[in-house]
């Protein structure tokens, strides 16, 4: 645990320092509403070029900070991914990779807490693990897109490689929570108890490289990765809750078409106002829902550290919230004759929000050990001012403000995510095909549609056509 650092004659912290910690939690960055909405506006529409410009306009003037070098990158990746620059996608996408292997490492050598008492806002964004994860995944997309089929398989093995160490990461941070709590010298450490990881397995990841081993002739690991992709819905039914989509990564006579579809926008953080009540009495810590839900609704509880007394307070964590989409399936037709649908193979929100599960119990605990540091930072800070008079109450009012303004919740996330990936696998005679996708809302109606030239189907090939609508 970080040790609070000591001022002369004055105890822990002085009244000085103890507002500038109080103050320190808060940070100005990318606004949701006035920068992300317009540009996801374009997304939405279809304006991929205006979505390259307003990131990379953004970057010029300062938008994105050091501190979100992660989210400039992976934005801009995926805003030249759907632009169809693929070289141009990969190169920033690559980047995010870096950027995020590094800031987690860089956390990791600190210490978990070694910026406790700072809000997450103010510090580098690393990234989440599904953040990270389809920068591989995209990455593999633009590979194939090229013909660059040895690199595609590289990004799939480093998405597998990521999902195999998901929970030794966790197992790590935790032995890391526990090594820094023992040296604890404030008292205010509470227990921690984090959550498992319950995902380890992309069933996007093994689609792909289930065809390109079969393009390569490498049938034995085509059905290994067949067998495997049936396994991530049927060992993960958290994150796949429908059937899985059927598949055909070889044909006794024909070629494979097949299709990927990436539907509407991931998820997307917003706060989840919380409060933190103490009792003395019952040795206890609970955190509960300040919202419409039933009074003193449990978030979680932890136990109290002995003297630090009964005390209310709020904070705010983020959560992932789904963004609905207008379409509801995917229609693929060639010179008038419907091929088929396309089905979902992977829902993102459920991806992220198992994957968001674990390192929300951290922030979680980090939070609630910085609110009580702050909190009884804040009562000693109000009682060294408070000499009486409008200057007391004025002083106390300051700590107060300062206190609720640095407990926000970091907000930043990737907005540009597609938010569902649909599939199909359709056997045809090899030749050319001019293809037509239509996007259909709930009641049948074609919202967009898309249409594909002369797309190539060869036997014994991974005939892929890359399709999106982001509404």
């Amino acid at each position: 645990m970080v040790s609070l650092p000591r001022s002369a004659g004055r105890g822990i912290l002085g009244p000085g320092a103890l507002l500038l910690v109080l103050a320190a939690g808060c940070s100005s960055g990318l606004n949701r509403e006035k920068f992300y909405a317009p540009l996801e506006a374009d997304l939405r529409s279809g304006n991929y070029a205006a979505a390259v410009a307003t990131v990379e306009e953004a970057r010029s003037k300062g938008a994105y900070k050091e501190k979100d070098r992660f989210l400039y990158y992976l934005d801009a990746g995926l805003a030249y991914h759907y632009a169809s620059q693929f070289d141009s996608s990969n190169l920033r996408l690559a980047v995010a990779e870096r950027a995020a292997e590094e800031l987690f490492t860089k956390s990791i050598s600190k210490g978990v807490l070694a910026n406790t008492l700072l809000n997450d806002n103010v510090l580098e964004y690393p990234g989440e693990d599904y953040e990270v994860l389809y920068t591989n995944l995209l990455m593999a997309l633009n590979y194939l897109a090229l013909g660059k089929h040895d690199d595609a398989f590289v990004e799939i093995r480093r998405a597998h490689d990521k999902l195999n160490l998901l929970e030794q990461k966790y197992a790590d941070a935790a032995a890391a929570i526990a090594a820094d709590a023992a040296r604890d010298t404030t008292g205010a450490c509470v227990a921690f108890a984090g959550t498992d990881v319950r995902f380890n397995s992309s069933a996007f990841a093994r689609y792909l490289s289930m065809h390109m081993y079969a393009a390569e002739g490498l049938d034995d690991d085509a059905r290994i990765d067949s067998q495997a992709l049936a396994d991530a819905f049927a060992r993960q039914p958290n994150i796949y809750a429908f059937p899985p989509p059927p598949v055909a990564y070889a044909a006794d006579s024909g070629g494979v078409l097949s299709v990927v579809g990436l539907v509407g926008l991931a998820p997307v953080k917003q706060p989840l106002n919380l409060r933190v009540r103490t009792d003395e009495n019952l040795h206890l810590l609970t955190v509960i829902y300040d919202d419409a839900r039933p009074e003193h609704t449990v978030f979680a509880n932890y136990p109290l550290p002995e003297g630090i007394g009964d005390f209310y307070a709020k904070l705010s964590l983020p959560q992932l919230v789904p963004r609905p989409s207008e379409i509801a399936a995917v229609r693929v037709s060639s010179g008038g004759r419907v091929l088929g649908e396309l089905q979902l193979l992977e829902d993102v929100a459920a991806v992220a929000a198992a994957s968001f599960e674990a390192r929300q119990s951290i922030i979680l605990w980090r939070t609630v050990v910085r609110v009580v540091l702050k909190t009884l930072s804040a009562s000693r800070l109000k009682n060294a001012v408070d000499n009486g008079g409008i200057a007391g109450w004025l002083g106390k009012l300051a700590a107060d403000v300062a206190y609720d303004v640095s407990e926000q919740a970091d907000l930043r996330s990737a907005v540009l995510l597609p938010g569902r990936i649909f599939v199909g696998d359709f056997v045809v005679p090899p030749g050319a095909y001019d293809l037509t996708v239509e996007y259909l809302d709930a009641e049948g109606a074609v919202v967009e549609s898309r249409h594909y030239p002369g797309v190539s189907v060869r036997e014994r090939a991974f005939n892929l056509v890359r399709t999106f609508c982001l509404r």
